[in-house]
């Protein structure tokens, strides 16, 4: 177990500011006594909800097909994550924190997606990543595997494969591409392009002796065989190369180097798999800002051995954050007149925390899960909330990169986390801070918590003193109620978020594999044959009519303008 690190009272980090940044201080905690006396007239909360009523009754459909498709997965990401995240970005900018808007908050449709899977109330992410990506619900540990296939047991492998919306795409002459904070061969992205009874048979040096004589095939080697990618960025260099390949990163570490037994390297592979195109392989930060997107038809970037550093660990000049690898990736399968589909994956979850040694080695890395993922399994808060603001960046990024007229966008989960936030903390409370009042044990407690997990410490039969550690620190593990080694996945609901092309179907609760299939009716991917009518040009389409702004077309039968008007009139009166 971690220890904490020992502080004195969180106030005295202050005395340790210099003066510009205390003048920004200042002025932000100026901006938020501003607000909180807007806050205090009715009439501020009534202009505010009449904006917001506005642009709900301008709200058109989107009712064509979608040319490009971007499926963004928080691995973890629950509700509770997803507002304490958007406290916590509010709170980096200075700001109180809770009137902040993510990105994803600023798309028009929301559903609810049912995350358990056919074998499990509380889904793990193998299972998640099948009904997302492929439109079946399955078993756990299985990737793209009906429910016929049993977890562990090769021979149920075959026959029981379910394809993607990847798969899909790629064969109706789309590119495609995979960004993943994980190894590009974990879980959520290996669902969009392999078929396993097992999500950790990486490599085949994981394959026990049984799935080979049956002809059960290794995660890596499907990367590079089941479906030509266009783009693969992330991590899992290690399961690609032959066993004892020193890493190019971390030459002289033996825990580093390549795992594979059958002395195949997957990246030489797949450089040669497609000779008549530009195809690009890098491991260093360097290499990739130098990749031009025009001149380049292929590119492969691992990272990391295994998994890529928590965003707070990541050492910028080596490793490319989320946000440049989705810009990256965007701006190179864009140039695919027929559209492309992306998948980008942060991980909020667990793995034990990688804390990095003078060596700048990585010790540990879990095999579960994703980033944000990670994060919530150790216990860890703030490791999980900095993934999901920047989670949120590259959701942004891509947004301001694509077209919503003809660029669908998904954002949602694959499940929650049992993390807590309450406390009746006062406005502004700083999201990693104190609740007001102590327990019934007259201690304090931190307003997030969690339900089990690694951080139950009891000293002499009660609760450690958490003002005894400096509970601000980036690795310092939230009081958890229950004990476990790693903090569990929750089994609520969580939130899908939708813009673009045939987004509004996207709406009320629904079955977790529901996502794959409005992405491919919205694409005119099989099985759907009657599809939605492509994009017209302005004023081409007999059934719609010129808005008033922005190029958009609402439909004639709907609610005519002078009726609007008057809605609105009345509303303001």
């Amino acid at each position: 177990m971690r220890t904490q690190h020992a502080l004195g009272p969180p106030g005295l980090q202050l005395l340790l500011l210099g003066p510009s940044l205390l003048l920004l201080l200042d002025t932000a905690l100026g901006d938020n006594q501003a607000l909180y006396e807007r806050e205090k007239e009715p009439a501020y909360w009534d202009a505010q909800a009449r904006d917001t009523l506005v642009a709900a009754l301008k709200l058109r459909p989107r009712e064509h097909r979608a040319k490009n498709l971007i499926l963004f997965l928080g691995d973890g990401m629950g509700v509770s994550t997803v507002t304490a995240a958007r406290i916590l970005k509010g709170q980096m900018e200075g700001k109180s924190g809770e009137e902040t808007v993510l990105a994803m908050d600023s798309f028009p449709y929301l559903a609810l997606s049912k995350t358990y899977s056919v074998d499990r109330q509380v889904a793990d992410s193998a299972s998640t990543a099948t009904a997302y990506h492929c439109g079946v619900k399955a078993n756990a540990k299985t990737v793209g595997l009906s429910a016929r296939a049993v977890a562990y047991e090769c021979n149920t492998t075959f026959g029981n494969e379910v394809y993607s919306v990847l798969r899909r795409a790629k064969a109706q002459g789309k590119a495609v591409g995979i960004v993943t904070t994980t190894r590009v061969q974990h879980a959520s992205p290996a669902a969009a392009y392999a078929h396993s009874v097992s999500r950790s048979w990486y490599s085949d040096a994981d394959l026990p002796a049984s799935a080979r004589r049956h002809g059960c095939v290794d995660i890596a080697t499907q990367l590079v065989t089941n479906v030509d990618i266009d783009v693969i960025l992330g991590g899992g260099r290690m399961y690609m190369t032959p066993k004892g390949t020193p890493d190019p990163e971390y030459p002289t570490s033996n825990s580093r180097k390549g795992d594979r037994k059958d002395r195949k390297n997957l990246i030489e592979q797949w450089l040669k798999a497609k000779p008549k195109k530009k195809s690009h392989y890098v491991w260093h930060k360097e290499q990739f800002d130098e990749i031009n997107p025009k001149t380049t038809d292929r590119l492969m970037g691992l990272f990391e051995p295994k998994d890529m550093r928590f965003e707070v660990f990541r050492n910028n000049t080596r490793d490319p954050s989320i946000v440049e690898m989705t810009e990256k990736a965007i701006q190179i399968l864009s140039k695919n007149p027929r559209g492309y589909f992306l998948f980008v994956e942060d991980e909020f979850q667990n793995g034990r925390v990688q804390t990095v040694k003078n060596d700048g080695l990585v010790p540990f890395s879990s095999d579960c899960c994703g980033r944000i993922d990670h994060g919530h399994h150790d216990g860890v808060a703030k490791l999980a909330l900095t993934e999901a603001v920047m989670f949120d960046r590259a959701i942004h990024r891509a947004s301001r990169l694509t077209r919503e007229s003809d660029t669908l966008t998904v954002v949602t989960a694959d499940h929650s986390h049992v993390f807590t936030l309450g406390g009746n903390t006062p406005r502004g409370n700083s999201i990693f801070g104190l609740a007001a009042k102590k327990a019934d044990d007259s201690m304090p407690f931190t307003s997030i918590l969690y339900a089990n997990g690694p951080g139950y410490v009891h000293v002499n039969g009660t609760r450690a003193n958490i003002t005894l550690v400096d509970y601000y620190d980036q690795e310092y593990m939230q009081q958890a109620a229950v004990p476990l080694d790693s903090e569990t996945h929750g089994g609520e609901d969580v939130a899908i978020y939708a813009r673009g092309p045939m987004a509004h179907l996207f709406h009320g609760v629904k079955e977790q594999n529901y996502v794959a299939h409005v992405m491919a009716y919205a694409a005119c991917l099989p099985p759907y044959k009657d599809c939605p009518p492509k994009e017209c040009s302005y004023g081409e389409c007999p059934h719609t009519q010129p808005a008033s702004s922005g190029g958009r077309r609402t439909p004639a039968s709907g609610l005519c303008p002078p009726l609007v008007g008057l809605v609105l009139w009345l509303l303001l009166k």
